[in-house]
């Protein structure tokens, strides 16, 4: 005889209990839909009147516990459980999105269908409304403020209407445009095109065309449209270009009376050979104690900018230059960056210096802030100043070679105290007048990069510890650059990464931590797995940032560290020259509320800046490649997703992508934590750091993109 079936088991096998968290959850996860009884019933596949009938009862129950209501008879609508937060949209590949709130609990997850029409980058409101497969998720409920609202991308135009086809990865929106919107673009042109309204109906934005950058391929029309990518611009207002010109260049014996006169000691500048403004030059000049005194001497562009004028608010909004691969969009009009302000050789400039006194152990024993005028006696390029410091030989070469002695000095201090050592190598290209790329080379740091970088850095540090080191209550809002300390969890399994290479990582004491990345660094140096190895120790590092809340910085080891010697390139520069100068006279603090808002403004624009000239020589590195399809390389795994493997060619570190689909033969799964992926039959395993041969077999430079496959 047959047991009586439990009551609150259906025939299609669900209790009132599970089925009950069922149906919530399919509620939870369509937070804007309302569903009836019939609907849940084909959703679950039930058929019988037994199991339609435990679905309605399902349905009272949840809303007399008011997890659901009823907006009409029989149609159920979610009530959501939620709590809203503010965050900025992340952007996936896929479409969907992450919020990045910054606080305790995670990102919320955001799918597609829940973004109501939120861009990557976007201020908005969300609504976390369930945790759902141990994540957060939410529905866009408010967008507060755009990230940008200006795309480039190319025009296709379709009889009295057309289309931006938008070339970013993270707008996975094309933009309407209606015809009279179109200007003079022309179909397949390349453009910029403004969103001007997004009807809540309407599945893509309508926009008008605000700029013609040109066709396709042209290399203005490529570096323009990077710019406008990252929300960057790519010319300068003619009107402040003119205002620039109007500026009294003259410097008169009345402003030299005001300063510490240094044109008569020797002074010169080291610059990359294709820089056009010099901010930064050293004096040099032994004193009759047997002392050494070295000035160091930054452009004064303060003393012809105005603040909240014309010209600095225009800097303020851009926050720094903006370095592609063969060109510079700088912070300041041309006129003021490459003449006024710029240190060059044989005339007098107007600088504000911090100047020491050394021994020969580079010991400071004295230091002073001064406002000065200067004379630049020589322009060096870094090849120069180099040759001089290894032949002994050319003008000035003894006192470079003194220089460079004390920068090593303050060096070896500097790594004593805990500093790494992060000389990363930079891929440049030989280009062409029109900007074709004709071959690569590597900029590295040498002696006399190091030269100027420990006296810019030294500068850098006295300057925020005379404003830092108050006595308690007297520090004042000042603009610091800080570097938080590791993510410890990132370095452990870091270390245990380069465990395979024959590495490892002492986590006795901050020191320990620093000198083991050090040698690791100094070790990989020439090695196939050198730009693993520094890729994976600079993510396990903080990004350094500005602010006005003094944390130090962990990469230099400097308990105070500020920006003060490129004022001409970075605005923070400019912030701390006006406030140095107003806490030396003795003037009250400002509000750091206001400052802290600048900074953010300004590590923001610095990001961009940096992503825009990573796309700009992506962009160089693809073209590169463009006649060498079927050429065969040596690489080495830089990465592994579960996408595919990027791979980096060893002879020109141009880095592409073996996608996944291209792994015949096996099934291969992704393991995140060893940075691998495995083969599941064969247990193949591809991981960072291996060594292989790849076969360029795709390029895009639209979406400038390298696609591999695994040579055999």
């Amino acid at each position: 005889m047959s047991k009586k079936k439990d009551k609150q088991t259906d025939a299609f096998g669900y209790n009132m209990k599970n089925l009950q968290y069922i149906i919530l959850d399919i509620f939870r996860s369509h937070p804007a839909q309302s569903f009836n009884y019939k609907q849940l019933s084909k959703s679950l596949g039930a058929a019988d009147v037994n199991a339609k009938r435990l679905i309605s009862e399902v349905l009272d129950n949840l809303a007399r516990e008011g997890k659901i209501e009823e907006e009409t008879r029989g149609k159920f609508s979610y009530i959501p459980q939620s709590t809203t937060v503010t965050g900025t949209i992340d952007m996936t590949k896929s479409g969907s999105a992450y919020l990045i709130t910054g606080k305790p609990g995670g990102d919320i997850f955001i799918s597609v269908e829940n973004l109501n029409q939120a861009l990557h980058g976007d201020t908005v409101e969300v609504t976390v409304w369930a945790h759902h497969k141990k994540r957060q998720v939410g529905e866009v409920l408010k967008i507060v403020k755009r990230a940008k609202t200006e795309f480039a991308g190319i025009v296709n135009i379709k009889g009295n209407y057309a289309f931006l086809e938008v070339s970013e990865s993270r707008m996975p929106y094309d933009i309407f445009i209606p015809h009279e919107f179109l200007g003079d673009a022309k179909n397949g042109q390349k453009a910029i095109a403004r969103m001007t309204e997004w009807d809540s109906k309407s599945k893509n934005p309508t926009g008008k065309i605000i700029d013609v950058l040109g066709n396709p391929g042209e290399n203005d029309t490529e570096m323009h449209a990077i710019l406008a990518e990252f929300d960057l611009p790519y010319k300068f207002p003619p009107k402040l270009e003119e205002l620039a010109k109007q500026i009294d260049t003259g410097i008169n014996e009345t402003e030299i009376a005001k300063r510490e006169d240094f044109r008569n000691i020797l002074t010169f500048t080291i610059d990359p050979r294709d820089a056009k403004d010099f901010d930064d030059a050293l004096s040099y000049r032994k004193l009759d104690n047997g002392n050494i005194e070295v000035g160091v001497h930054i452009a004064d562009v303060t003393h012809y900018v105005e603040p909240s004028s014309a010209i600095d608010n225009e800097a303020v909004e851009r926050g720094t230059s903006v370095y592609l691969v063969d060109r510079t969009v700088p912070m300041l009009p041309e006129h003021l960056s490459n003449f006024i302000c710029s240190l060059r050789p044989n005339e007098e400039k107007l600088t504000y210096s911090v100047i020491f006194e050394l021994n020969e152990k580079a010991d400071i024993l004295k230091h002073r802030f001064a406002k000065t005028v200067i004379k630049s006696a020589r322009r060096f390029t870094y090849e120069e100043a180099q040759e001089r410091i290894e032949t002994g030989e050319g003008d000035l070469f003894n006192e470079i070679q003194h220089l460079d002695k004390l920068a090593k000095n303050l060096r070896s201090k500097r790594f004593g105290k805990g500093a790494i050592a992060f000389d990363r190598v930079e891929v440049r290209f030989n280009i062409d007048e029109k900007g074709k790329p004709l071959s690569v080379y590597f900029k590295e740091m040498k002696d006399s990069n190091q030269l100027i970088e420990e006296f810019m850095l030294l500068a850098n540090r006295y300057v925020a510890e005379f404003v830092g080191k108050q006595p308690k209550g007297g520090a004042k809002t000042f603009v610091y650059r800080v570097h938080d300390e590791p993510d410890f969890q990132r370095l452990y399994d870091f270390s245990n990464f380069i465990k395979r290479f024959g590495y490892n990582i002492k986590f006795d004491s901050d020191t320990s931590v620093s000198k083991s990345l050090n040698g690791l660094l100094s070790k990989v140096k020439g090695k196939a797995e050198q730009n693993v190895v520094e890729q994976l120790a600079v993510r396990s590092m903080a990004k350094a940032v500005y602010t006005t809340q003094n944390i130090g910085h962990y990469g230099l080891a400097f308990d105070f560290y500020t920006h003060f010697t490129s004022p001409i390139r970075r605005y923070p520069d400019m912030m701390v020259h006006r406030l140095l100068q107003r806490y030396l006279a003795g003037g009250e603090s400002v509000s750091g509320e206001k400052y802290e808002q600048k900074c953010k403004h300004a590590s923001d624009m610095e990001q961009r800046a940096a992503n825009a000239e990573r796309a700009s020589i992506k962009y160089k590195q693809v073209e590169f490649l463009t006649d060498k399809l079927g050429f065969i390389f040596d690489a080495v795994i830089t990465g592994v997703t579960e996408h595919g493997i990027y791979a980096e060619i060893i002879e020109n570190k141009i880095e592409g992508m073996i996608p996944m689909r291209e792994l015949t033969g096996d099934f291969y799964v992704y393991d995140e934590k060893n940075y691998c992926i495995t083969g599941r039959r064969s247990r193949k395993r591809y991981q960072m750091g291996d060594n292989l041969k790849i076969q360029i077999v795709r390029t895009d430079m639209q979406k400038r993109r390298l696609d591999f496959i695994i040579a055999h």
